[in-house]
């Protein structure tokens, strides 16, 4: 396997680990966590249906053209797993476990299949990428469409961008309380993100951890 499989298999066996041995009431917790995340979700699902389904199809599996879809993986966030976790049922999260264990020599992204993609609830950069060729497709036909994504886009950011207390990081605090340890910890991890968590615990030192 590649690193990038050895990177997701190991974060998801993780995650389901740590779901398994969670309280009912404890997953209840998470449950109301990601609530509003999730309603978030479903409207950009519903959003990219209507609008980029058929021009992604085209430009991301069958013509391969995509800078995402034709990647061997998107960045995952660790709250990405939990939450995707959360939400799907032991079946959907063991055939992820067996595509991460299966050599991929294709030119797309591992957990893309011919009907779409394994996640039940997509990591969010996927989720959010729109490429230059389905953009300009969609949105210069109605100008509305392109203020409406960037709406979502905005409403994603409050969940995602840690220049104030979010989702995300809270998910993280929550997995690396409990013991766990990831790669995918990127708002633990990452340089540039905790240079912005600095800066807002410094406007605002009441919300530091």
């Amino acid at each position: 396997m590649s690193s990038y499989q050895n990177e997701q298999i190991d974060a998801l066996r993780m995650v389901r680990h740590y779901l398994n041995d969670l309280s009912q009431a404890k997953l209840q917790q998470l449950r109301d966590m990601t609530a509003d995340y999730l309603d978030l979700r479903r409207e950009i699902q519903t959003f990219l249906r209507d609008h980029f389904s058929n021009v992604c199809t085209l430009t991301c599996f069958h013509s391969h053209r995509s800078a995402c879809c034709s990647r061997e993986g998107i960045i995952t966030f660790f709250a990405d797993v939990v939450i995707n976790a959360l939400v799907s049922d032991a079946e959907s999260l063991d055939r992820l476990e067996a595509v991460l264990q299966m050599e991929n020599n294709g030119y797309k992204c591992i957990y893309l299949v011919e009907n779409g993609c394994l996640w039940t609830v997509k990591p969010i950069v996927c989720e959010m990428f729109l490429c230059d060729v389905s953009q300009t497709e969609v949105f210069a036909s109605d100008r509305r469409l392109k203020i409406k994504w960037e709406e979502l886009q905005e409403r994603r950011n409050r969940f995602t961008w840690p220049d104030k207390p979010i989702l995300f990081d809270d998910i993280e605090k929550r997995c690396i309380r409990a013991g766990l340890k990831s790669t995918l910890m990127y708002l633990h991890n990452s340089p540039g993100l905790l240079r912005i968590k600095r800066q807002w615990q410094q406007r605002d030192p009441s919300t530091s951890s």
